[in-house]
């Protein structure tokens, strides 16, 4: 896999993901994350105060971590590869990720912490499925 379809294929998924978490957290499920937070206080930034290169750089490397994989050990370069590929993988992350947290800390109830491992695997597969058809093209 050439430099260039790497980095094609990571910003592609960069949008995708950012989209999709603007979508599904900043719209979709802004009331349901609310309604099962924990008991910390001050955890979510407000709109004005989000770090943005943070997020961004978050996003680019999410990306890349499905791409280095599809690319690298996979040799995945479909649409439907990838998505079925970033569906495993999200929610691998995802439950990982929420338990730790749910464990160690007080962000969020069991309930969100078993919820959004789906929306990450969700999340994960579209993407996977955009990386997938762009290190798929000729």
């Amino acid at each position: 896999m050439d430099a260039k379809k790497r980095i094609l294929a990571t910003l592609a998924g960069f949008v995708v993901f950012f989209l999709l978490g603007w979508l599904f957290y900043g719209i979709l499920l802004m009331d349901f994350n609310a309604a099962n937070s924990g008991t910390a206080s001050g955890v979510m930034r407000e709109e004005t105060e989000m770090v943005w290169w943070a997020l961004i750089l978050g996003n680019l490397f999410q990306a890349y971590l499905l791409v280095y994989i599809f690319g690298k050990w996979a040799n995945i370069t479909t649409v439907s590869g990838g998505f079925s590929a970033g569906l495993i993988i999200g929610l691998i992350l995802g439950f990982a990720v929420n338990l730790s947290w749910y464990g160690t800390m007080n962000i969020t109830n069991l309930t969100a912490a078993l919820v959004d491992p789906f929306v990450s695997g969700v999340m994960m597969a579209i993407t996977g499925g955009v990386i997938g058809w762009v290190l798929g093209r000729k």
